[in-house]
């Protein structure tokens, strides 16, 4: 009879082997970036800064180390793991290489973000018609979640501050195209502000606007097709004027704070008023109830602007405020849609909760920290930050199915990315043998399938 000698096998590890290429299930981010052109628009928009005689695409520098970070990196010499595999990731620059071009880059200013966000605007309007029906914008609009997020910082960083929660950091102010319930979202904004920056400052809020609308296609830059969706933050007079100013016309649903005249105007709903909320499959909501309000609260607002007060059962353990009444939850928000009942209306709007989804797969997508010192090399840092989240929207909507197309970064990396194959050379072609026992082997090359079988961009 032998003896157990432990709960796991004894491996013995030893360098020297061959043909095995790590995070292979990379291919399909790197084939992503080419059926997508993303890799000739970084090129291109970033030609201005190549120097001659450079050896180094500065579009493909900036694109290794939007791959590392999509790949689970979090600083510039994660770019490493790529350069140790050039038969799938190609040749890729030194560190000193890409520490340059990321100083060049934050010492270019507006001029080189604008490039960058013009190369991705222009990528994304080709993957959204690449993807037909799985893309944001089938069911014919486009929906923009806004948020700020607290990023610590652990060293004196330029602009870093002590934050509303007590923490020191910075606190960028972020948008999120919607991609529903079968996706996730992919980031069009990123403003880099101070820690201490506040949470419903108007023209933060219309910059980050600005920004996200010129990320989508022309067409949905104004018009009542494009839904933009904020919490309380959004609620200021000037942002909301901005939103509705005639010509630009575009739908909004924003949070508002419940002040004293919100307030009295609630406790004048009458019982026939209230209307029971709704969940996503259509049945009742248990203990919510939704009013629009009229009145006095609305003098001052756009034309047009609805009031929408919602009153619930607050969970067990949480605490009363003191704008609340009768020991229900009250929370409102302000819309100009029109001639929608008002409790689809409040389910719209509380789905703007799948922006901390996205956030969540933002901090674990390089946002867990700012890693440079300077502000404006951290804004190139999120710019790198949103073209790694790019990708790993892109990807799955173009090519993967079923539950996988709703899996978050962290599963995608530990799933796909992270398996090994086997490189083997046979003629002028190149081919990853995954290892037929790992479970996702066949969803790694399904993908691959469905993304060959793009037409490659013009």
């Amino acid at each position: 009879m032998k003896k157990a000698i432990g709960s796991y096998p004894r491996v013995r590890a030893e360098g020297g082997g061959r043909g095995v290429v790590s995070h292979a299930g990379g291919v399909l981010l790197v084939e992503t970036v080419r059926k997508s052109g993303l890799d000739q628009a970084m090129s291109a928009a970033l030609a201005p800064w190549r120097r001659p005689r450079a050896v180094h695409d500065p579009g493909k520098v900036l694109l290794d180390v939007a791959l590392a970070v999509a790949l689970g990196g979090d600083c510039l010499a994660d770019v490493g793991m790529l350069r140790a595999e050039p038969a799938v990731f190609g040749p890729v620059a030194s560190d000193p290489t890409v520490s340059r071009l990321i100083d060049t880059l934050a010492a270019g200013g507006k001029r080189a973000l604008t490039a960058l966000r013009q190369a991705r605007a222009h990528v994304r309007e080709y993957v959204w018609t690449l993807a037909g029906d799985a893309a944001p914008d089938a069911a014919g609009q486009v929906v923009v979640d806004r948020d700020g997020v607290l990023v610590i910082a652990h060293s004196e960083k330029q602009d870093a501050a002590a934050t509303w929660k007590k923490t020191f950091g910075h606190h960028p102010l972020m948008g999120f195209v919607d991609h529903g319930r079968g996706g996730s979202g992919e980031p069009v904004a990123a403003l880099l502000r101070p820690g201490n920056a506040g949470s419903n400052t108007a023209a933060d809020h219309i910059e980050a606007a600005r920004l996200a609308l010129a990320q989508l296609p022309k067409r949905y830059r104004r018009g009542r097709r494009t839904l933009i969706r904020t919490d309380s933050g959004g609620g200021t007079h000037e942002f909301v004027d901005w939103l509705a100013a005639r010509g630009r016309w575009l739908s909004y649903s924003v949070g508002m704070t419940i002040t004293d005249a919100i307030h009295q105007a609630v406790l004048k709903v009458p019982a026939s008023a209230w209307t029971p909320a709704v969940e996503p499959d259509g049945e009742v909501r248990d203990g919510a109830w939704v009013a629009e309000l009229d009145g006095d609260c609305l003098k001052g607002w756009p034309k047009g602007m609805r009031l929408i007060v919602r009153k619930e059962r607050p969970h067990p353990g949480a605490q009363l405020r003191f704008t609340d009444t009768d020991g229900m939850r009250l929370t409102c928000f302000a819309t100009n849609t029109k001639n929608v009942p008002i409790a689809a209306l409040e389910l719209r709007h509380r789905q703007r909760a799948r922006a901390e989804d996205r956030i969540r797969a933002a901090r674990a997508t390089g946002l867990r920290n700012l890693p440079l010192h300077d502000a404006a090399q951290n804004q190139i840092w999120l710019e790198i930050v949103q073209t790694a989240l790019d990708l790993l929207a892109w990807m799955p909507m173009l090519a993967l199915t079923g539950a996988a197309r709703l899996w978050e970064p962290r599963r995608l990396r530990l799933r796909l990315f992270s398996a090994a194959a086997q490189l083997v050379t046979t003629g002028r072609r190149r081919i990853l043998r995954l290892a037929r026992h790992w479970p996702w082997t066949e969803v790694v090359t399904d993908a691959m399938h469905r993304l060959a079988a793009l037409p490659n961009p013009g």
